[in-house]
């Protein structure tokens, strides 16, 4: 049997065939993807920091399609476990800061 955050662990590192991580950083403080340049200007294509988010908008971010972030189709029991996962590891890392 696996712990409930092992189980967090393997949604948020592959959900769906791409993990939260490529996008969002290892514990979800976000992370700039890709650079480009479009009519000359520089531009970043960033995963925002998902982490410091409450409950209800990181439920709606993962079941409304926008700027590229693509729709996984999660249960309830697994946007929990993603939530929990990024509320445990940003704990993780503010602890080993101090």
């Amino acid at each position: 049997f696996i712990t409930p955050m092992e189980y967090a662990s393997s949604l948020y590192k592959n959900p769906r065939g791409i993990g939260c991580q490529n996008c969002h950083g290892d514990s979800g403080e976000g992370r700039v993807v890709a650079r480009y340049e479009d009519k000359k200007e520089k531009k970043s294509f960033v995963g925002p920091e998902i982490n410091s988010m409450d409950f209800n908008n990181f439920f709606t971010a993962l079941n409304v399609r926008k700027n590229g972030m693509p729709r996984y189709f999660l249960t309830h029991k697994e946007i929990q476990a993603l939530y929990f996962y990024v509320q445990e590891k940003k704990k993780e890392k503010n602890s080993n800061v101090k």
